[in-house]
């Protein structure tokens, strides 16, 4: 099996991962929300908080949309560049997004995974994609 060939299912699977690790999140930011706050904080704060990582989540999961658009329209899935950069930026996204769960890491920790793993290889995939149907004139 030949490098290229292998980077599509690996970079499947590592997106898999990210998103269903996001998705977890999402049902149980309980007690993330809670390692942000100090230890008496008011419902007014916890809320807040709690926005703050809903908005962050949601946010993510739009970028994934973007990103398995392109991957399966086939604009990037053979692209060996996006390819590794997806896989290397979504593994990391699940390491670290597994250690913000179990060892409930502050919320602002959520904003560098987030930069780094998950908009960073979103902008990539939208230039491909911009890059593969915004060259195209249409004929008069």
């Amino acid at each position: 099996m030949s490098v290229i060939s292998s980077l599509v299912p690996a970079r499947f699977l590592t997106l898999t991962a990210h998103l269903v690790i996001v998705i977890t999140i999402f049902w149980s930011r309980e007690n993330n929300v809670k390692a942000c706050l100090p230890l008496q904080f008011t419902e007014e704060e916890y809320n807040k908080e709690d926005i703050k990582l809903v908005i962050a989540l949601s946010v993510t999961l739009g970028l994934f949309f973007i990103e398995l658009a392109g991957f399966f329209s086939g604009v990037s899935m053979f692209n060996s560049s996006q390819g590794l950069l997806s896989l290397a930026a979504h593994c990391s996204a699940s390491i670290c997004l597994s250690f913000y769960v179990f060892q409930k890491w502050e919320c602002w920790t959520y904003w560098f995974i987030f930069a780094f793993c998950s908009v960073l290889p979103a902008l990539v995939e939208l230039v491909l994609f911009i890059a593969v149907f915004g060259l195209k004139k249409k004929p008069l």
